[in-house]
């Protein structure tokens, strides 16, 4: 493997990873803090849309919640040559790319890279519909590492039978932060530490970046919080904390 993944955090799930030749955004939200359809947002973007330069592929696991995708966010996702979301999604914002699980997209280049879209399950199953559909994808492109994107998914079941058709995960992104609103009865919508551990566990070798764990109030463990748990669970050799702002070199080798 001759690639090596740069990966810079701008805050909550939104991550700028430089791969394969192409610029890719996950969950894009670049709006100052403040209040968000009933969200909190506590500190704004490490980094200025301005200052991404040319943006070859958005991934949006959803978007519908401002902590995922927000307005500014939003035009950086119109405004990529590619933008990616659910099926839904694309049926309500005009220029997104809508996939179902297991469909792909080949992005042409010096390599390819192939994207699939993969299941994802934002808070327990009975309440899941109700929160709207959420896609995760997987990157890969020959001499680089496969990367997994979670969205927000908080099932490791569902993990667990995306590591069955994905089984070479290198790196994987995690949407962490046990996220919890009061209107859905405080029930767990994204990953903790507990299940997060259980995830990284079906991929022994890969290495593990927890994003979604900084930025808004609903994040009951944030990044403090998630990588001391990930530490005593016996991860910290895995791990990877993201400096917000900081560009930081992953995979390769």
């Amino acid at each position: 493997m001759d690639g090596s993944v740069t990966l810079t955090l701008v805050g909550g799930p939104t991550v700028v990873m430089r791969y394969a030749g192409l610029t890719i955004v996950t969950d894009p939200t670049f709006d100052a803090p403040g209040v968000q359809a009933g969200l909190t947002k506590t500190v704004g973007p490490a980094i200025a849309p301005e200052a991404l330069g040319p943006v070859d592929l958005a991934l949006v696991s959803h978007d519908h919640h401002s902590d995922n995708l927000d307005d500014a966010g939003r035009a950086v996702a119109l405004g990529a040559a590619l933008a990616l979301t659910t099926r839904k999604g694309a049926s309500r914002v005009p220029g997104l790319v809508g996939m179902r699980p297991g469909g792909t997209r080949v992005i042409s280049g010096k390599p390819d890279v192939t994207v699939t879209a993969v299941h994802a399950q934002h808070g327990p199953r009975a309440i899941a519909p109700a929160l709207g559909p959420v896609v995760g994808f997987v990157l890969r492109a020959d001499g680089w590492p496969t990367i997994y994107f979670s969205g927000d998914n908080s099932s490791v079941a569902v993990a667990a039978r995306i590591a069955d058709d994905h089984p070479d995960v290198d790196v994987a992104l995690l949407c962490m932060g046990s996220a919890k609103v009061p209107e859905r009865a405080m029930a767990q919508l994204t990953l903790d530490v507990s299940r997060a551990t259980r995830v990284a566990a079906l991929w022994p070798d890969a290495t593990i970046v927890p994003i979604h764990v900084d930025g808004w109030a609903h994040f009951t463990q944030q990044r403090a919080d998630a990588l001391a748990g990930l530490k005593r669970r016996g991860l910290a050799g895995r791990v990877v904390d993201l400096v917000p702002g900081v560009e930081t070199e992953v995979g390769g080798g």
